[in-house]
């Protein structure tokens, strides 16, 4: 398994987590707020399980290769690695604390690639923590959550000699920006979704600072300030700080880069009146300053700042575009001698694609499917057309904001579905139509515009059905609909557009949940799983397809649900296209369930690998497969 972890970026809000921890001595203080995000450059290894030990291989930013190093899966072994510091030590740590609440066995770690830069203020050694969690979360199946990771990696981190903030292992979250509040012990992490990209460079001082230095001055004016200069510093951390963030948060939400840049200045400025006289000798930092002055740069950048504890370590810019990051980077490495890093918060994934597999024979439906394919029952809408199933399902992809469809059907049928969506009707037949449908024939023909026709020329299960579709979807996250399920909101939005804002916000695979019966438990794909939020969102932690009742009950019971409900599929996907790459190896290694391909093995490990959420869909949905769903549809209407 490969794994790629970012470093972390202090954006805004430096200092201000463990000035927020102080609130459990001082409740005056105000609470910590911070904007970070990931980096682009990170830590890269190749992971897989060890019988008995941590296999360890790290490579330093300079390419250089150090290990093997073993260390034996053993508890007293782990803390004594993990004090003498280093790579080793992080990973050691970590292990240390999953073998504490977990049952697990060793591990490999080859760190094959370093491109982030260590003591930098970019949390390399948060990096690296967070790679171990991750590693052992998603080889041993330890259902964590991404929190979960981050918390795990703090844990293993505070028992090196590394002085770490709560903040660093933020990176966890990848390289989009969040939100952290800190108000003692108790943290809470708001990921944010940006609409229009904006370009930062990040640049390597080159000289030197304290950051213990710079901590113990800070430290002494916590938790109760008692000299002008303390309550100063509390100030700016405190009540300052917040309004800043508060204030970057939404300009970086709107992807106003301009007035997050003038913020950057506006922070920086605060900074050196009220906290850079709590420890002159570094935080005057005279590099820094040359640099973000430095004249030749004005018209390419909107603002910048220093990082992390400040000081001479590391400077980030706000630049006006993606062609500025590249001029600002030439600059400074040509004239100041300096290297510098990109970092891009990309606006969030938009999805443009939506695959509907259509290929089944419908055996529920017999004799009737037969003569029709279920696809194309007749549903007669709520504007009193009556129209096939699939077709409704096609809309709803549309309404949803989906630019282009694809139908996966048999070679068969490719002339009954192309005849539809792309056809007009004989000019007598036409001319018999009242005028609404006159024109609601043009609208099908605009429709079928945006469908693409494939084939599955052997039905080999759903799995298979989807993995035909892998060459029209490219690399760019999809929509996945079912062609025989039809679904009802209850709000403004369709089912498959609340899906969609889901993914755009956390940009990780989500499916739709609906809450079943026991009853209903073995006709549907089942999870389990840890609320993030509201009990709307799930951070799932196992796919059961059409699971027992037994297994249900011991497995599958989700906290906060009835005592006879479950959360089940819903027949609505947006995946990461990685999904057909794990598709793909279970059909060339003839991977099978109950016969055919199956697509929720490959949902779960794309689980473990990637993370994937649930949402509970507000809304409905019916499978029209079965007869009696399909006459209760009808009678809904």
């Amino acid at each position: 398994m490969k794994l790629f972890v970012p470093g972390r970026i202090c954006v805004f809000g430096e200092h201000s987590d463990w000035a927020g921890g102080h609130r459990r001595t001082n409740s005056a203080i105000e609470k910590g707020y911070t904007l970070i995000c990931g980096t682009d450059q990170g830590i890269h290894a190749d992971v897989s399980p060890h019988p008995s030990k941590l296999v360890l291989t790290s490579t330093t930013p300079e390419g250089e290769r150090v290990g093997p190093h073993e260390i034996p899966m053993e508890k007293d072994s782990l803390l004594r690695e993990a004090r003498e510091g280093g790579f080793f030590s992080y990973v050691s740590g970590v292990a240390y604390d999953v073998m504490t609440n977990y049952h697990v066995r060793g591990l490999q770690i080859d760190n094959y690639r370093t491109d982030l830069p260590i003591k930098k203020g970019l949390s390399s050694s948060a990096a690296v923590c967070v790679l171990a969690a991750r590693a052992f979360n998603r080889i041993y199946d330890l259902k964590m959550t991404t929190r979960g990771e981050m918390e795990c990696a703090y844990r293993g981190e505070l028992l090196t000699p590394s002085r770490c903030g709560r903040m660093d292992q933020g990176c966890a979250f990848g390289n989009r920006p969040v939100l952290m509040v800190f108000d003692g012990d108790h943290l809470e992490v708001v990921e944010l979704r940006v609409k229009r990209d904006i370009f930062l460079v990040i640049v390597d001082l080159c000289a030197e600072k304290d950051t213990l230095e710079i901590l113990g001055r800070l430290n002494r004016c916590y938790p109760f300030a008692e000299t002008e200069l303390e309550k100063s510093v509390q100030e700016y951390l405190g009540n300052i700080n917040k309004d800043i963030v508060e204030r970057a948060k939404k300009a970086i939400v709107e992807g106003d880069a301009g007035r997050a840049g003038e913020l950057m200045k506006e922070a920086q400025q605060s900074f050196d009146r009220y906290v850079a006289p709590a420890c002159p000798s570094q935080l005057k930092a005279p590099v820094l300053h040359r640099v973000l002055s430095y004249k030749p740069l004005e018209k390419f950048i909107w603002g910048g700042k220093g990082v992390g504890s400040q000081g001479d370590g590391t400077a980030q810019f706000i630049v006006r575009d993606e062609e500025s990051q590249s001029k600002v980077i030439e600059i400074i490495e040509r004239d100041l001698k300096m290297p510098c890093l990109k970092l891009s918060l990309r606006a969030a994934s938009r999805v443009r694609k939506a695959v509907i597999p259509a290929a089944g024979f419908g055996t529920r439906l017999f004799p009737a499917s037969k003569a029709v394919k279920k696809e194309l029952f007749p549903i007669v809408d709520s504007d009193g057309i009556a129209k096939p199933a699939i077709l409704l399902i096609v809309e709803e992809a549309l309404k949803s904001g989906i630019e282009e469809v694809c139908l996966v059907v048999q070679a068969c049928d490719v002339e009954t579905f192309s005849s539809f969506f792309h056809t007009q009707v004989s000019i007598e037949n036409y001319n018999k139509l009242p005028g609404r449908f006159q024109e609601y024939s043009k609208h099908v023909l605009e429709v079928g515009r945006r469908v693409t026709i494939v084939t599955q020329d052997i039905q080999e299960g759903f799995g298979h059905g989807v993995c035909c579709a892998r060459e029209w979807v490219g690399d760019e996250p999809f929509l996945l609909m079912l062609g025989d399920h039809l679904y009802s909101s209850e709000t403004d939005e369709p089912c498959a557009r609340q899906l969609l804002n889901v993914f755009e916000e956390h940009r990780m695979s989500v499916v739709g949940l609906l809450k079943a019966s026991e009853e209903q438990i073995g006709m549907y794909g089942t999870v389990a799983g840890t609320w993030q939020k509201n009990q709307r969102l799930l951070s799932i932690t196992e796919f059961a397809e059409k699971p027992s009742l037994d297994y249900a009950r011991e497995n599958l019971r989700v906290e906060g649900l009835g005592e006879n409900e479950y959360l089940r599929l819903s027949g609505q996907y947006v995946l990461n296209p990685r999904i057909f790459e794990y598709l793909a190896e279970n059909i060339s290694h003839n991977v099978r369930e109950r016969g055919e391909f199956q697509l929720t093995p490959c949902l779960d490990r794309l689980r473990r690998e990637e993370g994937f959420l649930g949402y509970l869909v507000e809304g409905s949905s019916s499978d029209i497969g079965f007869p009696e769903n399909y006459v209760r549809t009808l009678r809904s209407v």
